[in-house]
C-alpha cells in the first residue's frame, strides 16, 4: 500500500503558485488540489522568491500572477524561461498584458475571478486544473519562427477562393500572430476562431490590427468578409458564415459551448463547409483537445484544400493531431511554412 501510494504521488503535477495575496495563493492551492493529479509544491509572494521555489522544488508548472511587487510578471519570464524554461499559465485581469506574457513564453492564460463570487470561482478552477493538466504536456522548447523569406510581395492577387479560415487554441494567439504577419494583405479574408475568453477576444484583434499588415477587427454580425480583413469571433460567442448573394457575412451570436468551448472551431468550419464549399482554405493550429477536427473534415470532403500544424511546432499537437488523424488534413506543415503552402494554393 506504502508503495502504491508513493507512486501515486510521483504521478502527480507539481504546481508552483506565485502571486503577492495570501488568500489568492491558499485559495487556489486549496481547490486545484482536490484534483488527485495535482500537487501544489511551493507557494511564492514574488518573482525573486518564486525563482529559489523553482530551483528548490522543481515544478512541472507555475501559476504566475501578471501585477507582482518588484517585477512584474512579464519581466519576470522575459528573464527567468529562457534560464528555467518551464509551463507557466498567467492569471490577469482584462489586460493585454498577457499577450505580451505569451509572447515572452507563457503557454496559456486565465482571467482572474471574482472572489466574492461562488460562481466565478467556481469556474475558474475547474478551468485552472484543465489548464495544469493541458500545460504539464505542453512543448515549452520553442523553435524560432523564421518564416518563409520568398513569399511575393502584395499586388492585388487574383483568385477563385472567397476566404481562409482558421482554428486555434493553447499556443494559438502567438501562431496567428505569425501567420498573419507573414501572409500578403490582397489574399481572401480570414475568419478565425481563437478559444479566448469574453473582453481579451477584442484586445487580441486590436492587437493584430497593429502589429500585421491585416485589417483586423472582432466580429460583430453582419460584418462582411473581404480581402484583406480578419474577422476574429468574440470570446463567448459562435460565429458562423452566411452567404448572401455574391457575398459573404459572418453571425456571431450566444450559445452552449460546442466540445467545451465557445466560440468553437467545429461551428465555424461547419458553416464554411456548407455555405463555401471548394472556395475555402481551412487551417488548424495548435491547441488541446479536438475542436475543429470535424469541421475540417466537413470542409474537405466539400473540396476545400486544408492545412495542419505540425507537431514540432506546435505548443500543443491536439486539435491538429486528431485532424491530421481524421484525414482532415491534406497538408502539415510547421507555422513557418503554412504562408508559403497558402502561396502556392492561391496562386496556383
Amino acid at each position: 500500500m506504502k508503495n502504491e501510494v508513493m507512486k501515486h504521488e510521483n504521478n502527480r503535477i507539481k504546481v508552483l503558485i506565485v502571486d503577492d495575496s495570501m488568500v489568492f495563493r491558499e485559495v487556489i492551492a486549496r481547490s486545484i488540489t482536490m484534483d488527485q493529479s495535482i500537487k501544489v509544491v511551493a507557494k511564492a509572494t514574488d518573482p525573486f522568491d518564486a525563482r529559489d521555489k523553482i530551483i528548490s522544488c522543481n515544478p512541472d508548472v507555475m501559476i504566475c500572477d501578471v501585477e507582482m511587487p518588484q517585477m512584474n510578471g512579464i519581466e519576470f519570464l522575459r528573464r527567468l524561461l529562457p534560464q528555467h524554461p518551464l509551463p507557466v499559465i498567467v492569471v490577469s485581469s482584462i489586460s493585454d498584458a498577457v499577450f505580451d506574457a505569451m509572447n515572452v513564453g507563457a503557454v496559456d492564460f486565465i482571467p482572474k475571478p471574482d472572489i466574492h463570487s461562488s460562481i466565478s470561482m467556481e469556474s475558474f478552477i475547474d478551468e485552472l486544473i484543465q489548464k495544469v493538466k493541458m500545460a504539464s504536456r505542453a512543448k515549452i522548447s520553442r523553435l524560432p519562427v523564421e518564416m518563409s523569406k520568398h513569399l511575393r510581395s502584395t499586388s492585388n492577387v487574383t483568385t477563385d477562393l472567397d476566404m481562409i479560415a482558421v482554428g486555434a487554441s493553447t499556443g494559438g494567439t502567438e501562431a496567428i500572430y505569425n501567420l498573419l504577419k507573414h501572409v500578403p494583405n490582397d489574399y481572401p479574408g480570414f475568419v478565425i476562431v481563437q478559444h479566448i475568453p469574453e473582453g481579451f477576444s477584442r484586445m487580441f484583434a486590436e492587437r493584430l490590427n497593429q502589429s500585421t499588415p491585416w485589417r483586423v477587427k472582432e466580429a460583430e454580425t453582419g460584418d462582411l468578409i473581404e480581402p484583406g480583413k480578419v474577422l476574429l469571433a468574440p470570446g463567448n460567442k459562435h460565429m458562423r458564415v452566411k452567404k448572401e448573394g455574391k457575398q459573404y457575412r459572418v453571425i456571431c451570436e450566444y450559445g452552449e459551448k460546442v466540445n467545451g468551448h465557445c466560440p468553437s472551431v467545429d461551428i465555424l468550419f461547419e458553416s464554411v463547409a456548407k455555405e463555401v464549399r471548394e472556395k475555402a482554405i481551412g487551417v488548424i493550429l495548435t491547441g488541446m483537445g479536438y475542436d475543429g477536427a470535424r469541421g475540417l473534415l466537413a470542409m474537405r470532403r466539400r473540396g476545400a484544400r486544408t492545412i495542419g500544424q505540425d507537431e514540432k511546432s506546435s505548443v500543443v499537437y491536439g486539435m491538429p493531431k486528431v485532424a491530421f488523424e481524421l484525414g482532415a488534413v491534406e497538408k502539415q506543415a510547421p507555422i513557418m511554412k503554412i504562408p508559403l503552402l497558402l502561396e502556392k494554393i492561391i496562386e496556383s
